[in-house]
């Protein structure tokens, strides 16, 4: 496996777990009565972010100690599998940033839009770094 492929496991999982402490912090407030205009998402939100990104530079830290790579420079296909999974997650992002201005348009709470292109972020790292999994198992496709 290589330090890319490697890197893209780490990211994936953290993305998944950040936003799964995301969202226990947040809905157990919603389900302990908190009315949505009063829950303390921002902080969280905030914490979870900085999590992701310490938990990432960690967790390749960890994963090279523990299974060393040969090599930690990427070679053409790994270029083109980061470029094509990126494509594909940043739709996500698009996706997300419209529903946010459809959301914001409609004047609805914040917590809603903030949620909104969180979700969208997450989702869209999800789906890069499947999308660039799959590629690792399957080759890049010919578009």
């Amino acid at each position: 496996m290589s330090y890319e492929e490697k890197g893209t496991w780490s990211f994936l999982v953290v993305a998944i777990v950040t936003y799964g402490v995301y969202l226990w912090l947040v809905l157990s407030q919603l389900a302990a009565g908190t009315p949505v205009d009063q829950a303390d998402y921002a902080i969280p939100m905030l914490w979870t972010i900085g999590g992701a990104i310490v938990l990432g530079i960690v967790g390749r830290i960890l994963i090279e100690i523990i299974t060393p790579s040969e090599s930690r420079r990427a070679d053409v296909r790994d270029k083109q599998i980061d470029r094509a999974g990126e494509q594909v997650g940043n739709s996500l992002v698009v996706i997300a940033s419209i529903g946010a201005l459809v959301l914001a348009m409609l004047q609805v709470h914040w917590f809603w839009i903030a949620n909104a292109i969180y979700l969208g972020f997450v989702l869209s790292a999800v789906l890069a770094s499947l999308a660039k999994l799959a590629m690792y198992r399957r080759g890049v496709p010919a578009w």
